[in-house]
């Protein structure tokens, strides 16, 4: 009942959730600083200057990572913490802290994944056009150029960027996340097919760097249509909706066909041409990309009945568990989610982020029993090793390792397996964190247990 030989077995963070350090050793601000520092942008106004320390406790985390079985970190760089201005001058502070970082992690016996873009964009950038600038994907890949110079001979699996979905569509459309713009269909078009230009050239540059193989991918966030029933119906309903045009930024077809097929589906395009943007058809080239995996972020999924060929909403009864960000707990989703994707695109896949927030405290024994975490973990990890008879599963990330900034909900959702306590800075494991060690050790039989 153990998944393949081989599964990476991880944890996921963000270099803006848990790095702190914002105006130390040069660093440059990103979005997100800006964002953090301004009145009224974080639940009660929670600050993220500190974070959890990791800029200065990183030695102390990995010992912690080690000491709970972990095999694989998955990990951002901080872009203008490595380029404070977002090009030119290289910062030797955020150079050395990453390279130190990768030493120890491979000393451990832990290894790295490396995330290039996790939504903090420099600032100084930003003031040049940000993503709606033309050079923009140049700088993208400049900087993938960089970090495929620097940290090349330690990392061997490099995921380009973290969920385009959020920082293009709620960073550019709906004003939900830095740089909280609200900009037309066809600005909010170009952004996109900049992202996806500079990540076919950042994929081919690496490549072009590094001297040995690396596997290269993207975590997308991904929210599936998920079948109310097993029948046929139901399921074909599920896999048309999840794969559909819904004329927002959400799609996961809209940033995996470019990079995969080399196209733009044909829904994306005509609502792109309504709405007054033209993809150059001579960028598709440079974009389309050799991927080798994959990656998924998962926390739910909509279910949806069959009716006449279309999909719709099912009910979900009030006995559904809910989690703390009010997300449905549907296990389904890891089951069916990588098999619609699997079916189009054919490659492994790799579940870069699954977890759940909780409300949640240490008791008076000082100890944090999350026994509804374990039992979350259970059942989608059991929807999981089902698919992984199906089709190649080659990893599982749990977010988070520990409660860090929750981005616009500052410190008040906690996803980690280890307590975060913001104002001591004190980590403390959980029952999960022994959990998941188990499911470590074990390959993934723990979770039948």
């Amino acid at each position: 009942m153990a998944f393949q030989k081989g599964f990476a077995w991880g944890v996921a963070t963000a270099s803006f959730q848990i790095e702190g350090g914002v105006y130390e050793d040069g660093k440059g601000l990103s979005v997100w600083d800006v964002a953090s520092a301004t009145e009224g942008r974080i639940v009660e106004g929670h600050k993220a200057h500190v974070g959890c320390d990791h800029y200065h406790k990183w030695k102390e985390d990995v010992a912690l990572m080690k000491k709970l079985g972990i095999k694989a970190y998955r990990f951002s760089v901080n872009w203008s913490r490595l380029i404070p201005d977002g090009t030119g001058k290289i910062s030797e502070e955020g150079k050395r802290f990453y390279l130190d970082l990768l030493k120890e992690l491979k000393a451990a016996g832990i290894e790295p994944w490396m995330t290039l873009f996790h939504w903090d964009y420099p600032y100084a950038l930003y003031q040049r056009g940000g993503w709606l600038n033309e050079e923009s994907s140049d700088w993208f890949a400049a900087y993938a150029k960089v970090c495929a110079e620097l940290f090349g001979d330690y990392v061997d699996h490099f995921i380009l960027i973290n969920e385009p979905e959020c920082f293009v569509g709620l960073g550019h459309f709906s004003a939900g996340h830095a740089p909280f713009l609200k900009l037309c269909v066809r600005d909010v078009a170009r952004v996109a097919h900049n992202v996806l230009l500079g990540c076919g050239k950042a994929e081919k540059i690496i490549r072009e760097t590094v001297s040995r193989p690396v596997k290269i991918g993207t975590a997308q966030a991904y929210w599936p249509a998920i079948p109310a029933t097993h029948e046929e119906k139901d399921v074909e309903a599920a896999r048309k909706d999840t794969l559909a045009c819904h004329h927002d930024f959400g799609g996961i077809t809209l940033w995996l066909d470019p990079l995969i097929k080399g196209e733009y589906p044909e829904d994306y395009l005509a609502w792109f041409a309504e709405n007054g943007f033209v993809p150059p058809a001579e960028d598709m080239k440079t974009i389309k990309s050799r991927l080798d995996f994959c990656g998924l972020n998962t926390y739910s999924g909509n279910p949806v009945s069959g009716d006449d060929g279309k999909a719709v909403p099912a009910p979900i009864s009030p006995a559904v568990p809910k989690t703390d960000m009010g997300w449905n707990v549907f296990p389904e989703a890891l089951y069916f989610g990588p098999k619609f994707v699997y079916e189009r695109y054919g490659l492994p896949i790799v579940y870069t982020e699954n977890g759940i927030a909780l409300t949640e405290w240490k008791d008076l024994n000082g100890e944090i029993n999350d026994d509804s975490r374990i039992d979350f973990l259970k059942r989608y990890l059991r929807a999981l090793h089902s698919a992984a008879q199906e089709l190649p599963v080659e990893g599982y990330f749990h977010w988070t390792l520990y409660d860090n900034f929750e981005w616009v909900l500052g410190f008040s959702k906690k996803f980690g397996i280890v307590h975060f306590d913001p104002e001591t800075l004190e980590r403390t494991p959980k029952k999960s964190a022994w959990f998941y060690k188990k499911v470590i050790e074990t390959n993934g039989e723990e979770i039948f247990r």
